[in-house]
């Protein structure tokens, strides 16, 4: 059986549930780029999939989850650090990225997304011809030359 034995460290936590009390709770978040997809990692342990609600308004995501607390009647708490509720987070995207092809996967607590680079934005070679030095100039007839200066 859990017993409670530190009673400032429980003053604290009823503290700070009085303070978070109306305001969402955040989303501990990773984001790396990964060849040509951004990729996003968001904790969040224990929400139902369903409850995972994903929105992008220009170039603004919107992550929204919710995780239900243990209310019944009939359970005596002793402990409840975990927070409940409703987790959002928002991350601002480049006009780079491609917001109409994001993938979604949530699995063992952490939803994953990969944005790809927008295809116009992706990194290309360009090729650079080679010529002989007369076969790149063009000559122009000897009245024309005046118009040239350096």
């Amino acid at each position: 059986m859990l017993m409670r034995n530190d009673h400032f460290r429980e003053f604290d936590r009823i503290a700070q549930r009085l303070m978070e009390n109306g305001r969402p709770a955040a989303m501990a978040m990773d984001a790396y780029r990964d060849g040509d997809d951004f990729v996003i990692h968001f904790d969040l342990p224990g929400v139902n999939h369903e409850s995972i609600d994903l929105e992008v308004e220009r170039n603004v995501l919107t992550v929204r989850a919710e995780r239900a607390g243990l209310r019944r009647e009939d359970l005596e708490l002793l402990v409840n650090e975990r927070q409940t509720g409703t987790f959002t987070r928002q991350v601002f995207l480049g006009d780079t990225l491609d917001t109409e092809r994001i993938q979604a996967n949530y699995a063992d607590g952490v939803l994953t997304l990969r944005i790809p680079v927008a295809e116009q934005s992706r990194a290309r070679k360009i090729t650079v011809d080679h010529s002989t030095p007369d076969q790149g100039r063009t000559v122009l007839p000897e009245q024309d030359k005046s118009a040239i200066r350096s």
